[in-house]
């Protein structure tokens, strides 16, 4: 078999088949077939596409390109949750706990950010102590002890989309949707849970920017996911504004104690709940997606989901402290109100634009070598469909950085006004399963 002959084949249009693909998947992983024969049928995918066999086919071959973490000897049911990530998604901190406090077992891995803010794992890392390392036996003696823990993606899991990824990523082949579900789908099953939950955003602040795209995705993602034999479900999310109020790694944890405490933001609020309904749901631990928020509010009301964070935290070597009490989170030397110069009703906060500016404050990456200020940030006071009048605090920003104007300008152009009354999006627009 030649690398060539698959690279053709594609370029064609014409499906490949089971012993093309695994025979790709294993001499990229091993070397013997070059980055060039890679970005070449990585292109030719990108513009021909792949169908749903296909897809199944090589995530599965992906998947098994390197290790595979054995979750058998944790009881029950073992749910993972999966966003494509936005401008202040810090969702995992908040409704892993809620479900882990359930009686759920949450095994989860996650990434780090490049670009907007951090990731999950700079968020928990922003916690004094916590350790994100955590060695195979560890992290499921860590599951069956208190039933839950976060943790990085290990070096050994999935080796071919590292690979693949990073060659994508600086050949244009990144926005393919069989590409992006496979890369996203083989380390989800890799991980080993019997379930999972995807978190398929769309709008400004997202990679998918259409409803449309997002559909796709999230049915392509749920599709791998039952062809290979795990409950997968996908909710579409908007991330035309940012997610809650906060944008910014310890900020962001802030947040998520707040909504632990029974003090969240209405919209994310609705999405914790909601995704940790579906979650029980997949468990078999509740029957509706009613049961199942009221079952996840009762957690927050009596404590228990702040309390399974605070062990969570404990085992993976943080201060819990920082959690019981937030007040103690170290805070920016510049904290700035940013004034509106309009009155109107809010139409939009552009998603990105607010990402972008929460970078340039200290709060996310623009190469994988940047290192993220924990503390910096931005607090929203307002979100879309609020009345503002001038001089009424749009936003709060957080830095250690002294040349600031320049942002703060570029943050008030997010902003978009309206003389009319202005609709709120739902923050859940479907449900795949």
């Amino acid at each position: 078999m030649r690398m060539v002959d698959i690279i053709l084949k594609k370029r064609e249009g014409k499906e490949l088949n089971n012993e093309e693909i695994r025979f790709f998947v294993k001499g990229f992983t091993e070397g013997s077939i070059p980055d060039y024969q890679a970005s070449a049928l990585a292109m030719a995918i990108v513009f021909k596409g792949m169908n749903k066999k296909e897809i199944g086919i090589l995530t599965d071959a992906m998947m098994h390109s390197g290790d595979i973490i054995d979750l058998s000897s944790i009881p029950g049911v073992k749910v993972d949750k999966h966003s494509t990530g936005g401008v202040g998604d810090k969702t995992s901190l908040a409704v892993g706990p809620i479900v882990a406090a359930c009686g759920v077992k949450v095994a989860k891995m996650s990434g780090r950010g490049l670009g907007h803010t951090g990731g999950t794992l700079d968020k928990l890392e922003s916690i004094p102590g916590v350790s994100i390392s955590i060695e195979g036996e560890d992290f499921i003696k860590q599951v069956k002890d208190i039933g839950i823990a976060i943790i990085g993606q290990t070096g050994t899991l999935v080796p071919c989309d590292k690979k693949l990824y990073a060659l994508r990523d600086v050949t244009g082949t990144v926005e393919s949707i069989p590409l992006i579900a496979s890369s996203i789908m083989s380390k989800k099953l890799a991980s080993g849970s019997d379930a999972i939950l995807l978190d398929v955003k769309f709008g400004s602040g997202a990679f998918m920017k259409t409803l449309d795209d997002a559909r796709n995705l999230a049915r392509t993602m749920v599709d791998i996911g039952d062809e290979l034999h795990r409950d997968t479900r996908a909710c579409i999310t908007d991330m035309s504004q940012p997610l809650g109020l906060a944008i910014g790694n310890n900020l962001e944890v802030i947040e998520a104690i707040n909504t632990l405490n029974g003090k969240g933001p209405a919209d994310f609020v609705e999405l914790c709940l909601d995704g940790a309904a579906i979650m029980l749901m997949q468990a078999g631990i509740v029957k509706t997606k009613e049961e199942g928020e009221a079952l996840a509010k009762e957690k927050i009301d009596n404590g228990e989901a702040l309390e399974k964070l605070c062990q969570m935290v404990k085992a993976q070597g943080g201060d819990d402290s920082y959690i019981r009490h937030p007040e103690k989170f170290e805070v920016s030397k510049n904290i700035i109100e940013v004034k509106a110069t309009n009155k109107g009703y809010i139409k939009e906060i552009n998603a990105l634009e607010i990402g972008e500016a929460a970078m340039r404050l200290g709060a996310g990456r623009a190469t994988i070598e940047d290192v993220i200020d924990p503390k910096a940030g931005i607090i929203l006071n307002k979100k879309v469909s609020d009345y503002v009048n001038i001089g009424d605090t749009l936003c709060v920003v957080h830095t250690d950085i002294d040349d600031y104007d320049d942002i703060l300008e570029d943050i008030k152009k997010a902003y978009k006004l309206s003389d009319v009354e202005v609709k709120k999006n739902p923050i859940i627009y479907e449900i795949i399963q």
